[in-house]
């Protein structure tokens, strides 16, 4: 290819923006731009947001960070919901630059994206927001336990879409079981919790790959990303969009609250009148060893449940 071939001699238009990325987009975008060629996934216009703002009252003047905004379609979204600002963090070089075409195109107003590692930023960031998008993001995660309690620190709403294991759904699929190697039980920040090896194998040679920086990433069960938003801080999870049987592997969309007596500090006239910290430290130790063994008990059911698919299809194919 000669480096001719990178300038256009065409008019200025839409549609040569989105041709730098040619075959590699995966959202179709809203109108009135509907009609140009890009995917076929309608982020720009995705139920799940909505759910989300639903959920929080609105979103009408609050930050929001959210994590791996691949192409700018929920970004889009959060801005014509009334978020204040949006800060979006994409990795993945071309998904970032994707979304500055999609900015530019929309006109967008209060979104900043940043290229970056989204775990880094949390690990080294003070920063707090009213709440946190982590949408298609947990799955691609190495270690996706980290990934939730750095976005405890961040925020007191969260909200997750993300695929998760189930052997019974995954081994008795074709398309999926191949991708699954081995599994491990390991524990971060004292909540145990066992990891399924997912292996990216041919998706990795896809120009338009918007997986994990990784040849691998390790998944969850949905007991265990529940059991593990509650053990950070999160005490109200709500789910929704259950789809155990997505091409992809079994998904689901929570959204976490955080109990508002921790989220928020005690007025200083009312720590020099009463100091409450002996009580509210022994009630915290209470509630994270109560979290504890929910976990160890959602892990328990899931394995159970395992154990009991794995009989009755061994009963099953018997006759």
């Amino acid at each position: 290819m000669s480096i001719l071939d990178q300038y256009v001699a065409s008019a200025p238009s839409p549609q040569n923006a989105l041709d730098i990325f040619e075959g590699e987009w995966s959202s179709e975008f809203p109108e009135p731009l509907d009609k140009l060629q890009a995917g076929t996934v309608p982020l720009f216009k995705d139920a799940r947001i909505e759910w989300v703002a639903e959920q929080v009252d609105g979103l009408a003047a609050k930050t929001v960070l959210e994590l791996g905004p691949l192409e700018g379609g929920h970004s889009y979204m959060l801005e014509r919901l009334g978020a204040d600002s949006i800060i979006a963090i994409e990795a993945n070089t071309h998904a970032y630059l994707k979304c500055l075409i999609a900015k530019e195109l929309l006109g967008l107003q209060h979104v900043r994206f940043l290229h970056g590692d989204f775990v880094e930023f949390l690990r080294n960031s003070q920063e707090s927001f009213d709440i946190c998008i982590a949408s298609g993001v947990l799955y691609h995660m190495r270690n996706p336990c980290e990934l939730i309690a750095l976005m405890s620190k961040a925020c007191s709403q969260l909200f997750i879409w993300t695929h998760y294991y189930d052997e019974a759904i995954i081994s008795a699929s074709s398309s999926l079981a191949h991708k699954f190697s081995d599994h491990v039980l390991t524990e971060y920040s004292g909540f145990q919790h066992i990891l399924y090896r997912q292996n990216y194998n041919e998706a990795l040679n896809w120009a338009g790959f918007c997986g994990g920086s990784a040849e691998y990433s390790y998944w969850m069960s949905r007991n265990g990303i529940i059991s593990c938003c509650k053990y950070f801080g999160f005490s109200e999870v709500r789910t929704h969009f259950e789809n155990p049987h997505h091409p992809n592997g079994p998904s689901f969309a929570l959204l976490a609250k955080k109990d508002t007596l921790f989220s928020k500090s005690i007025p200083l006239q009312k720590q020099e009148s009463l100091d409450l910290s002996p009580l509210v430290l022994r009630l915290k130790q209470a509630q994270n060893q109560l979290r504890q063994l929910e976990a160890e008990m959602g892990i328990l059911k899931g394995e159970l449940d395992n154990e009991q698919n794995r009989i009755a299809d061994m009963k099953t194919s018997r006759f």
